[in-house]
This record gives C-alpha cells, structure tokens and sequence, in this order.
C-alpha cells in the first residue's frame, strides 16, 4: 500500500503536535544502527520529526525525543541498541516528559518487542520499518501522556510525501524499494522488512532529478535486492533513465543478489562510464556450493563467475566488493577452503566479512552441525589476512594515477588539514592539504601512495 505523508488525516496529527510544542523550541535525536537502508529511513524519520516542529540535533542530551533505529541483522547490533536505550534511563527519571521510541527491524520481531515491554517500561513506543507515518500518532500519545504503544504490523507500505532530513548536501540515499523475497537461511530481512515492493518509477526519478538540481554530486539507489525493482519498468530501465538526467553526477546502487544481476544492468554500466559507478557490491556468503543451497542463495559458483566476468569485460576498471559468511552451520574445512579459492579466483578489492549469527525465526537457526566459535575466529582470521593482502594488490593499479573524487569532509590530524574522498569505484582517497578544497565537489588528485583499504595523493589543478 502506498502511504502519503500529505494525507489530510496524517497532517491534522502533525498539526496537534505543533500546536503542542509551539511554547518553545523542542529537539529531536535519531540514531541509526545497521545498513545503509536504515540510513535512508532515519532520514525520512528526521524529516517526520522537522515536519512536526522538532529541531533536529546532533546532542542525545540536548534532545526531548530520542528515536533510536535499530537493525536486527546481527546479535552484536541488537545488544548494542539495547545498550544505548539502557543509557536513556536515568535522563527518564530526571525528566519523565522525554520521549524515547524505538523504530527499525528489532521492532518487527515480535520477541524483541515483548523484551522491550518487559524490560525498559520506561520506552515510550516502538515502530516498524513499514509504518514511520504513525509517528506523528505516537509522538502525539507520549506527548499527551497516554499508554505506551507498540506497533507491531505487517511491513507492507510505500511511504511517499517525506521531506526527508539528509546528513549530507552533496550525497543521497534513495530508496527504490522496500523488503525482500529471497528468504536466504541466514537472514532476517524478510520477516523483518516485509516481501518486495518497488516505488513507482515515476517517484524515484522525480527525487532523483529534485536531487540533481539541489546540487547533489552522488545518488546511491538502494533496496534489500535492489535489481529485482519492479514497477513500470525493471532495474535496468529505471537506472538509464536516471543516468540520462542532464547534470553533473554519478549513480551508485546496492545491494545486488546475483540471481537478479542482468545482462542488461551489466551492458548499461558500460554505456554510462560517466554517470554510473565502477563499482559492483556482489554478496557471494561462500564459495561452497554446498553451502550456498543450505543458504538458498539460488546460484552456484558456476554462474557467480561468469557474473563477474561479465562485469570485468563490460566495464575493465570496475570495482567488485562482495559480503562473505564465515561458519555457516555444516560448514567443512573443504567448505571453507572453497571460499578461500574464491577469493584467489576472483580478486575482489574488498570483502564484508562476518562470522555466521544466529537469528531466531530463520531457517538456519534450526540446523544443526553448529561451528563453534573458536573454529569460526580461525577461519575469519585466515579470510582477513588474505583478502588484505589481496585488497593492497588490486589497489597498486592506481599509484601514479590521476582520479576524479567527490571530496567528503575534512578533519585535522597531527596539525595537518585531512581532506576526505571517494573516486569512482568507491575508494577512500586522503588528500593533505593546507589550503581549501570545496567539500561537496569533485575534484581530480594523484595518487601517490596506497595502502589496503585507502589510497593517498594530492589535487591537481
């Protein structure tokens, strides 16, 4: 169902709340966990919160509503946001009129929820990913001191008409769709976030032109299986008609499932070298395939290749990145040294490595033949080291070379002015400079030292 933030009934909801807060200036806190997904959503959340009057700030202790969002890929992520909320207590206490939500993917399993009720009386609500609309309504409820509320729904919304609050004035999140439809063993996406639904094509490329004129240099599409959108059009098409958008700036997309990664969408990266990034993330979990069919990841290594390959002959300088699972119940040390294999075969410049997590209501949480935790820490040990070593190779191609980055941000270090980039295929670049560079904007710098995961050089005028 697509949900308008216009809707007349949302907007008399906003307009209590603003009349509620109209006594003084209030201040809202958000705090994102997880992917770049979350990211995405915690904008739209900021701009819920603007939109009812709130100043959105960058202080937990400055802020009269703390929403924390939350991800539930990983246990580490999930005992993390429960840390954080554990912090929020003793501001409660002092100031009992604090609000304190919960949003995002921990808040559609339905035990962390009970967790919550039980545990930390002191939370206000909790919202899933597919219904941040009925923010306004539960912030108005807390406002008015009422009950706490758990919304606890399925996540099958579109939620459109969010001015959303972005981190950055150069580059942006879009969400293309929402959920996923893969029920790989291991994950919790699914149950989570809801089946596929993809924006229509129209409002993406209407934000994605807004974007473009506002100035924004790097637009990144995203969805759980962002080349399976579906609408009007497919992945491929959508993302030609956005690259043909008159305008200086580059497209990103992630995150690719292989079974989804068309010719079609290879051959564009190669027709657009100028606005479409070099840079594919293609999730591989593991080289076995054996545990890629107890994953259900539905391909084999077999066609993972020829992927690549494909990728490689359409666009020669492409980047491929790839997300790995270390110790997947069953997995043998042939398992393991198949993954190993992959790694030489392919060469990836950077892999996403983790070390396989338990998530109660997935598939694999019931298999047996579980690796224990010390087998798990060797293997992970081995994978990083190589894949760093790997990582140093794939990156001495650009010593000496001139690249185009989109400056990031700048810091200090040891008194010297560090500025931040990425080239195209999503390296980090460290240039120093004592002079100033315009942040937001691209920018050409030789390289003239690397290492594993960043490259160094300095602007060439």
């Amino acid at each position: 169902m697509i949900i308008d933030f216009s809707d007349k009934e949302i907007q008399m909801t906003v307009s209590q709340v603003r009349r509620l807060l109209s006594c003084r200036e209030h201040f809202a806190y958000v705090y994102t966990f997880g992917c770049q997904q979350n990211e995405a959503d915690s904008e739209k959340i900021r701009g819920i919160l603007r939109a009812m009057s709130y100043t959105v700030t960058d202080s937990a202790e400055d802020a009269d509503i703390v929403i924390i969002n939350t991800c539930a890929v990983r246990e580490l992520a999930e005992l993390k946001a429960l840390s954080m909320l554990g912090n929020f207590k003793e501001k409660k206490r002092r100031n009992p009129e604090f609000i304190i939500g919960i949003a995002g993917c921990m808040t559609a399993e339905a035990h962390i929820v009970e967790k919550i009720k039980k545990s930390f009386s002191y939370v206000n609500f909790t919202v899933n990913p597919g219904m941040i609309h009925k923010l306004p309504e539960l912030v108005l409820s807390a406002l008015a001191g009422e009950k706490r509320k758990f919304v606890l729904a399925d996540n099958t919304n579109v939620i459109e008409g969010v001015e959303a609050v972005r981190q950055s004035e150069a580059k942006a999140w879009v969400s293309v769709m929402h959920g996923c439809n893969n029920f790989c063993s291991y994950c919790i996406v699914p149950y989570v976030r809801g089946r596929e639904r993809s924006r229509e094509s129209s409002d993406v490329i209407n934000e994605c032109r807004e974007l473009i004129k506002l100035g924004y240099k790097e637009i990144t599409l995203l969805g759980q299986n962002v080349n399976s959108y579906k609408s009007d059009m497919n992945f491929a098409e959508l993302l030609r008609k956005i690259a043909e958008i008159p305008g200086e700036f580059i497209l990103r997309f992630m995150t690719s499932h292989p079974k989804d990664a068309s010719d079609a969408l290879i051959a564009l990266m190669g027709e657009f070298p100028e606005k479409i990034a070099p840079h594919f993330h293609l999730p591989l979990q593991s080289g076995s395939d054996r545990i890629l069919k107890a994953m259900n990841r539905t391909y084999n290594m077999e066609r993972y290749l020829s992927i690549v390959e494909k990728l490689r002959s359409a666009v020669p300088d492409i980047a491929i990145t790839s997300d790995i699972i270390v110790g997947f119940p069953g997995e043998s040390d042939e398992d393991f040294e198949a993954t190993m294999e992959a790694l030489e075969k392919i060469r990836f410049d950077m892999v996403y490595s983790f070390n396989y997590s338990k998530r109660e209501g997935t598939r694999a949480a019931k298999m047996e033949n579980t690796v224990s935790e010390e087998k798990k820490c060797e293997r992970m040990t081995r994978l990083l080291k190589r894949q760093t070593e790997i990582s140093h190779e794939m990156n001495e191609k650009y010593l000496g070379t001139f690249q185009k980055v989109l400056l990031d941000s700048v810091s200090e270090k040891d008194g010297k002015r560090i500025y931040n980039a990425r080239t195209a295929t999503n390296k980090l670049v460290h240039i120093e400079n004592s002079g100033e560079l315009p942040v937001g904007e691209f920018i050409t710098v030789k390289i003239d030292r690397i290492g594993a995961f960043d490259l160094f050089g300095k602007e060439i005028k």
